[in-house]
């Protein structure tokens, strides 16, 4: 067993942690004062893309590199704050002399390229509602989301175009124009398109932004519910206090950092975190256009000196997958914060960083609603390994059990519903389209996150699992995350994933699904030893009653375990909402 915490030393930390938590700091906290850093609109309004790009263009380093565009060859192209600014005022000014108006949806369907990051910008600039789509989505949860959303503009490239919107185009009424980039030379633009490029070449790069406010639509984000539609959560524009200030004490951004968020756009994540706030912080983002592959990501935190990293569970198992030798043959010197989010993170994962990249892995929980991180594990805060970290300062935290409608606050490591007392400036404002959904979403003045957790006696939260994933077995209740990451314990494990089975004596039983990290083989001796490993570690009680060896697990492209797929395919239930599976096949 390893020890049972991970301590800091902050004169020993390369950089004087943005955040150093204390009573007293927590305090002195205000979410007015933080916001008083941003710039504003000159009469007094809010916008997301100002405060991003437009404030550090307009400031003392504009020739600062926001965005270092890696293409699949590694070469990198750099646009700074400046050049940001003029060609988001280009897209904007696209928009308005297409009579675009504020409040319009616009989705963006792209890979990682420059359009989509001017797509998203400037969007923003000209008051339009913003959603960002997965370019991997096919067909149908694309027209989904559309439909839903009303999207009257799309930005994609001719190739997303031609695979996964030409053939559905005729059942989005509400789409008005498409603007396509892309198009191989001498090829005529698509019917009832129009030349993304052609149209920016004329745009003027001057642009007077939309006038809107901290309560102004600003984007939408949808999220997968277990069987039913997708649900659309709406964000405003003041917003962009919750990004500065949780890129600031969360993720620890300082404006010398090389920062890389390897989350894609399509995920709130790659657009909080992969956008927004680093261009709040003025930082530098690394922009990798290529999928996962072990080798690269190395290069990319070696090549490019990459300061901050924040990335996910599904990504840090696939390296920690991919063996030890490969980090081993690479070096990282400027790497020295690095965080994950998607999942709650395994203790042995947060080890494995320290040793591998010299950093242990910061986790920190937040939700699609919450728009931004709600409790983290801070650069300067001493790191249990497996939990979530403490609220960040201006988030009050509880847990909480309801019965009979009434809300009860829990004491330390009793097990309740994670809640949040309200408000915060990033905090959702509707399911589109599904007000009773939204109003179930809260108790009074707290929001209630559908997620069950454990409080410390040192005030850090430990997630237990969603309550539809919690499993009932004779009168206890047996956290998946608390199963799985015992699991994990043992080297030869890559990943683990635990669900309920109907048992007619006890409730339920625990049945373990275990993929195996590369050299290992499935076996009934290591069947064996995982499961008498668990036994031993959690008591009989607790411990999976079966287990079987797959050589994947299911995940949604945000890196989330889909652990009610796994329990669906055992017992022969509807699959529900698929649309954000990895590998849909």
């Amino acid at each position: 067993m390893r020890p049972g915490i991970i301590e800091k030393v902050t004169n020993e930390l390369r950089v004087t942690p943005n955040w150093q938590d204390s009573v007293q700091a927590r305090a002195a906290f205000s979410w007015n004062n933080e916001a008083s850093a941003l710039a504003g609109l000159p009469d007094g309004g809010l916008n997301l893309t100002f405060e991003a790009v437009d404030r550090h263009a307009r400031g003392p380093q504009p020739d600062r590199v926001a965005l270092r565009l890696l293409d699949r060859a590694g070469q990198a192209s750099d646009i700074s704050y400046r050049d940001l600014s003029l060609q988001t005022n280009r897209f904007a000014h696209l928009l308005r002399g297409l009579g675009v108006s504020a409040g319009e949806r616009l989705f963006v369907l792209c890979e990682r390229s420059l359009e989509l990051y001017l797509g998203v910008l400037g969007g923003l600039k000209q008051g339009c509602v913003v959603s960002p789509l997965f370019s991997a989505f096919g067909p149908e949860p694309i027209a989904t989301r559309m439909r839903l959303g009303d999207g009257s503009i799309l930005v994609t490239s001719e190739a997303l175009y031609r695979r996964k919107v030409a053939g559905i185009r005729s059942g989005l009424p509400s789409l008005r124009h498409v603007l396509l980039f892309g198009v191989p030379e001498g090829e005529p633009m698509p019917e009832g398109t129009l030349d993304l490029h052609a149209l920016l070449a004329e745009a003027d790069d001057s642009f007077t932004m939309a006038a809107t406010t901290a309560d102004s639509p600003s984007l939408l984000h949808f999220t997968s519910g277990t069987t039913g539609t997708p649900k659309g959560a709406l964000h405003v524009h003041g917003a962009a206090v919750t990004h500065y200030v949780t890129g600031k004490y969360a993720l620890d951004l300082h404006p010398d950092d090389i920062y890389w968020c390897s989350a894609d756009p399509g995920w709130v994540t790659g657009t909080s975190y992969g956008i927004l706030a680093p261009l709040m912080l003025g930082v530098t983002s690394i922009v990798d256009c290529a999928e996962f592959d072990a080798e690269r990501w190395y290069q990319i935190l070696e090549r490019q000196r990459v300061s901050v990293w924040y990335t996910a569970p599904t990504a840090i198992r696939m390296l920690m997958k991919a063996g030890t030798a490969l980090a081993a043959a690479h070096r990282f010197p400027a790497l020295r914060f690095v965080a994950s989010v998607g999942e709650p993170l395994n203790a042995e994962a947060v080890w494995w960083g320290l040793e591998a990249l010299g950093q242990p892995i910061h986790d920190n929980w937040w939700q699609t609603e919450t728009g931004g991180i709600m409790v983290a594990n801070t650069a300067g805060m001493a790191i249990k390994p497996g939990s979530m970290g403490k609220p960040l300062p201006g988030v009050e935290a509880a847990i909480v059990s309801i019965e009979n409608g009434q809300l009860t606050l829990q004491g330390d490591d009793q097990v309740g519903e994670l809640a949040l007392k309200k408000p915060w400036p990033a905090l959702f404002r509707a399911y589109l389209g599904q007000e009773e959904r939204y109003r179930r979403c809260f108790a009074g003045e707290w929001y209630l996150s559908g997620d069950l957790a454990r409080r410390d006696r040192d005030g850090y939260y430990w997630f237990v699992g969603r309550n539809d994933d919690v499993i009932k077995s004779a009168g206890h209740l047996i956290g998946p995350f608390e199963v799985e990451s015992v699991l994990m314990e043992l080297p030869a494990v890559a990943e683990a994933a635990v669900i309920g089975k109907p048992d007619p004596l006890v409730g339920e039983t625990v049945k373990a699904f275990v993929s195996l990290k590369g050299g290992y083989i499935a076996s009934p001796v290591l069947h064996d030893e995982l499961l008498g490993h668990a036994r031993k570690r959690l008591g009989a009680a607790v411990a999976p009653k079966e287990l079987e060896f797959v050589a994947s697990l299911p995940h949604t492209r945000s890196g989330k375990l889909m652990r009610r797929l796994l329990k669906a395919r055992e017992l022969g239930l509807p699959e529900g909402d698929l649309s954000t599976l990895e590998n849909p096949s």
